[in-house]
């Protein structure tokens, strides 16, 4: 059975235009011009994944994922932006989007970002195998249990911060290049976006270091990427 796709936009040439593209893939389109009629959508045909517009009239898409978490959480979503203060948004938040994909696109582009996010949506429903705990310095990294904890103290990190750290920690102590962590921890599909590295960096940093500003654990080498540098108790 193909899977089925919502698509949220107030534009209709672009909502027609991405329903043919998704049907051309494979996929089963449904449109909805407002997030009110797209929750209402949703609750009597469940999409597979949300390709949802932040400047939406009425409410807008930010809390339109809210709605959607509550009642559906196991649905994956992808924010769709055509400004770059909508992104600094939800990139600040951390909103729990499982994507995002700025206007204009390739519609190429946004058919490859949304199997992406249905792979990772399928090996996320799969049974977890037992990981081992990860000890860096005085940094424990559980990842079955999704815990952190610095100096003996816990620590609550966004899901892309605790990814983002584990991915270093992993490789402790040796340089990651900042391509190999978009890869690992956003997808291949964000190569070319370094800024999404910086930012949850600075966030990490904030939370781990002892002074944000001069940072010991995770230090940057510069043109190349970051390292987590074991710091003992």
């Amino acid at each position: 059975m193909p899977r089925h796709i919502l698509v949220v936009d107030d534009d209709a040439l672009l909502r027609r235009s991405l329903s043919l593209q998704l049907e051309q893939n494979g996929f089963r389109a449904s449109t909805a011009e407002t997030a009110e009629d797209a929750l209402a959508l949703a609750r009597r045909d469940q999409p597979d994944l949300i390709l949802l517009d932040v400047g939406l009239p009425g409410m807008d898409g930010l809390e339109a994922l809210r709605h959607f978490q509550k009642e559906m959480e196991a649905v994956p979503v992808i924010f769709v932006t055509a400004r770059r203060r909508e992104l600094d948004t939800i990139l600040g938040l951390e909103l729990g989007a499982d994507d995002y994909i700025t206007k204009p696109f390739n519609p190429d582009v946004l058919i490859a970002h949304v199997k992406a996010v249905l792979r990772r949506s399928a090996r996320q429903g799969q049974p977890k195998k037992q990981v081992e705990q990860l000890i860096v310095g005085d940094i424990l990294i559980d990842p079955g249990a999704h815990t952190i904890s610095v100096a003996g103290q816990s620590l609550e990190l966004a899901a892309r911060e605790f990814a983002l750290l584990h991915a270093l920690a992993l490789e402790a102590g040796r340089v990651v290049p900042v391509d190999d962590l978009i890869t690992s921890v956003w997808g291949a599909e964000f190569i070319g976006e370094p800024q999404v590295v910086y930012v949850h960096i600075r966030w990490l940093r904030e939370k781990i270091e002892r002074d944000p500003n001069k940072p010991e654990r995770i230090v940057n080498v510069r043109g190349v990427g970051y390292k987590l540098v074991p710091i003992e108790p």
